[in-house]
């Protein structure tokens, strides 16, 4: 990256219910995830982040803090926050650790709903095959 080019340009969507700290986490995990940012990339300061979205700063500072206890940055004294060395591994474990999350609130509703074990691993059966077509 360049010095005067952001490593990531963050954008928030206040209509999709997600919390805006949670955006700023999920947007960096995603960035490593796809390689975009690697290890050893500075993210934006803090005062960058507030122009680029208009943000509260202390949104940003818990957003870096929960990259920081996911293992995915480290903040290095009067140098900034950086994306840590081989944090593709760390990434994926905290996507896991989300999506394990998210299909266990989906097994509630779908329990609430009036679905068993057997009808919510044969609806998955049938969701999984139609995005092997898909796919193919």
């Amino acid at each position: 990256m360049s010095e005067d080019q952001p490593s990531i340009l963050f954008r928030l969507d206040p209509r999709s219910g997600v919390a805006p700290y949670r955006q700023l986490v999920d947007q960096v995990r995603q960035a490593v995830e796809t390689g975009r940012l690697r290890g050893g990339d500075q993210l934006p300061s803090v005062r960058e982040v507030v122009t680029q979205v208009t943000i509260n700063p202390n949104t940003v500072h818990r957003a870096y803090r929960e990259l920081e206890h996911l293992a995915l940055a480290e903040g290095r004294l009067g140098l900034g926050t950086f994306i840590t060395e081989n944090p593709e591994v760390h990434a994926t474990e905290a996507g896991n650790t989300e999506l394990s999350r998210q299909l266990q609130l989906w097994a509630q509703r779908a329990r609430t709903a009036g679905l068993d074990e057997d009808d919510m691993l044969e609806l998955l059966r049938r969701i999984l095959s139609r995005d092997e077509r898909v796919l193919s």
